[in-house]
């Protein structure tokens, strides 16, 4: 992490370097004990000094700074928030190792064409044994580590294939007189250089992509984090005001808020008033009125007015705060499907080891002369033909395959678990506003026996205006062809509405505290049943009709839902909109289960409560209130209309924002993991049968043997019918 030196808490040096740190409390904890913070040599961009890292698929796997799991060899995730910018150490050495070993294995595969490997098995060498032995170490040292932590899993086997292949090339150009003759070709014994260089190469690939995909979700964070002010303006005494740094805000401090500015921290309204854009918390799109004793949260957008504040929350104690901490926690609770393999891989890598020194040690008894060199090249056979790379490859490749046919259909997949969990998920919930409606006011209604002359001249006085649903009065006015006039002593009047005098007329719009609505009332009541918001107009003291506005179901809502509901899915509405209102849209769709009112905390809290008793749940939403719900799912699905945070913090997006997506995506999912057990299957399969024909089991009978060079074919053949398998997945129907 680079930290500014102006802004730096405290400074230290080690190893002759100065470091600087973010905090004082980074600086104690580094000054407590530097050996566990900092290796020698390290400097700041290595990594976030003094954060504490976590394995995401074994919790109880801590330590500070970056590094890999020792039981399963992930690359470790920061626990909290990380600021923005701040460099992955794992993805910066995966990609620099993967750069030299594409280079390197390049020339490598020129050599693949028969009768040529022989000639170049030193050249080939030379280029491998760096991608090997250099690029691909990590491999080896956390399948050591697997080992000694008797936790064997993908890296093990990726160790053992390469390992083998790379050693038994060795042998073959160092010592070819220990092979037989039967295992010569053209006077030599064919190397597999290039089988190890590109296994490491291709592995090498498949870390960065993950990690770059890992790393996208922490965006959700950083978003978050960039949504509350550098600066506070504090007011230390009558007249004196002076912008602080957002950190030194303390309890009980007065702060002016000006048009347009975003709210610094949780507060009370001293003095003034305006509207303030609260969509981070409620998701819906139409400010609130603020006023002497209204509370105001973090991280809001003022409107055009101004206001002062007292502070009551500041730093970790928002509501901003509470809600980064509350998206950490629940990205983190995601388990990798990669683990289903590493499961199996548990299994299957100690048999075949087993196999292996049993192949050896039964040839070196029993086998005929050169028994040694028997032993081993069949031992080589074993270990080469169970190579990991379909087994690699088997989930990767269906992944990769299915993500890029659900973006052509308008679904991006952005993590693979997703994909697994998203064909069990039996509970949706889904957010209101713009989700199931379009989430921006518009002009529905309007009552009165001269409907454009009442809109005409209620438009016109809403033109001095900075309120939403003004805008939304306007935009109808201008769709309808209406020539607005000037307005004179325009006056707005907080909480009621505005009034003013329009072609020599005295216009009012407002709500009953203004306008009295005489018979229009029970009209007004309907409109209000059916989720619009009713504004009563007033010409010459005579109240004149009515307007109504409202957020607008989108076209394809009903249908989305119709099928959702077929599929067999229980739908639940969760809003911070008005029980009034969402039971409006509710009954329009069809959907009998409502929860109204509800803060970010509660929508965590009913995913919670729907895990805790069994369901797998999907949360489909598009609004920064949404964010903690979408990262706590099972799945999270966010519409691609809605807001960025919305989707760094969902696992699905919807790029058109439209819900039959998710059916969409629901067929993905299930033909994507259909796919990939068929290619666990075909990897299995081809090493199951391979590995008995490589240990010689046929020698006795036949006098058959399988060659290193055949093994390595199977291999080949097995990974080919891997990915022509997965590539079917491009023609799947969604």
């Amino acid at each position: 992490m680079k930290v500014d030196p102006g802004k730096a808490a405290g400074t230290s040096v080690f190893e002759g370097t100065t470091y600087y740190f973010c905090s004082p409390g980074c600086l104690s904890r580094f000054k407590a004990d530097p050996e566990k913070y900092l290796h020698p040599g390290q400097a700041p961009e290595a990594g976030p000094v003094g954060v504490e890292y976590i394995c995401p698929m074994h919790p109880e796997v801590r330590q500070i700074g970056p590094g890999a799991c020792p039981i399963c060899g992930m690359a470790l995730e920061p626990s909290g928030p990380v600021p923005a910018g701040a460099p992955d150490p794992e993805l910066k050495s995966m990609q620099r190792r993967l750069a030299i070993a594409a280079g390197l294995t390049i020339p490598i595969l020129a050599w693949m064409i028969p009768g040529f490997f022989t000639q170049y098995a030193w050249l080939q060498f030379i280029l491998a044994t760096p991608v090997v032995l250099w690029a691909g170490w990590l491999f080896f040292e956390r399948a050591w580590q697997s080992i000694v932590n008797r936790s064997l899993n993908m890296f093990t086997l990726i160790a053992l294939g390469t390992g083998a292949a790379y050693g038994f090339s060795v042998l073959a150009i160092a010592a070819p007189g220990i092979f037989p003759a039967a295992f010569k070709m053209h006077g030599s014994v064919p190397s597999y250089f290039e089988a190890a260089a590109v296994i490491t190469t291709l592995v090498l690939l498949g870390q960065v992509l993950e990690l770059r995909a890992r790393a996208r979700t922490r965006g959700a964070i950083e978003a978050l984090l960039e949504l509350a002010p550098k600066t506070a303006r504090v007011i230390s005494a009558p007249g004196v005001e002076r912008d602080v740094p957002l950190e030194q805000v303390r309890v009980g401090q007065r702060l002016r808020v000006r048009p347009g500015e975003k709210v610094p921290v949780d507060g009370v309204v001293l003095e003034g008033g305006s509207t303030v854009n609260e969509a981070m918390l409620t998701g819906e799109p139409m400010p609130v009125q603020k006023a002497k004793g209204d509370r105001v949260t973090g991280g809001t957008v003022n409107g055009t007015g101004a206001f002062v504040m007292t502070a009551q929350r500041v730093g970790a104690e928002t509501i901003l705060a509470h809600v980064v901490r509350m998206v950490s926690e629940a990205q983190r609770s995601r388990a990798p499907i990669q683990r289903v393999a590493d499961v199996m891989a548990a299994w299957f890598v100690p048999a075949v080891v087993l196999l292996a020194i049993a192949t050896f040690v039964g040839w070196a008894i029993w086998g005929p002369q050169p028994s040694l060199a028997y032993a081993l090249v069949n031992a080589v056979s074993v270990l080469i033909i169970a190579c990991p790379c379909a087994l690699g490859l088997a989930t990767p490749m269906s992944i990769m395959v299915a993500t890029g046919r659900g973006a052509a259909a308008g679904v991006l997949i952005r993590n693979a678990a997703a994909l697994e969990t998203l064909e069990k998920v039996n509970v949706l919930l889904v957010d209101k506003t713009g989700t199931l409606t379009e989430g921006k006011p518009v002009l529905v209604t309007v009552e009165d026996s001269n409907q454009p002359e009442l809109l005409r001249l209620a438009a016109s006085l809403e033109q001095s205006s900075e309120h939403p649903l003004a805008a939304a009065i306007l935009a109808g006015a201008k769709a309808r062809g209406l020539h607005l006039s000037p307005v004179d002593r325009f006056q707005s009047i907080t909480g009621k509405g505005v009034q003013g005098v329009v072609d020599g007329r005295a216009i009012a719009v407002g709500n009953t505290a203004l306008v009295p609505p005489g018979e229009l009332d029970g009209k007004a009541e309907s409109l209000r049943a059916d989720g619009e918001t009713v504004m009563f107009v007033s010409i010459d003291g005579r109240v004149a009709g009515l307007v109504g506005v409202a957020d607008p179901l989108k076209s394809s809502a009903k249908e989305a839902v119709d099928r959702i509901k077929q599929d067999g899915i229980r739908l639940i509405m969760v809003t911070g909109d008005s029980a009034t209102t969402a039971n409006a849209v509710a009954r329009k769709l069809g959907i009998e289960d409502v929860r109204a009112g509800v803060l970010p905390e509660q929508k965590l809290e009913i995913v919670g409560e729907l895990q805790k008793g069994g369901s797998i749940v999907a949360m489909a939403g598009d609004g920064i209130n949404d964010a903690p719900a979408l990262a706590k799912a099972n799945v999270g699905i966010a519409m691609g209309t809605g807001t960025d945070v919305a989707m760094e913090s969902a696992d699905i997006t919807l790029l058109q924002g439209d819900l039959r997506g998710i059916v969409r995506a629901r067929r993905l999912s299930r033909a994507a993991m259909r796919n990939i057990r068929q290619n666990l299957f075909f990897a299995f399969a081809y090493n199951s049968l391979g590995i008995p024909l490589a240990a010689g089991v046929l020698y006795p009978f036949f006098g058959w043997l399988l060659s290193p060079m055949i093994a390595s074919a199977a291999m080949t053949f097995s990974s080919v019918s891997v990915i022509g398998n997965a590539l079917r997945l491009r023609k799947v129907k969604l």
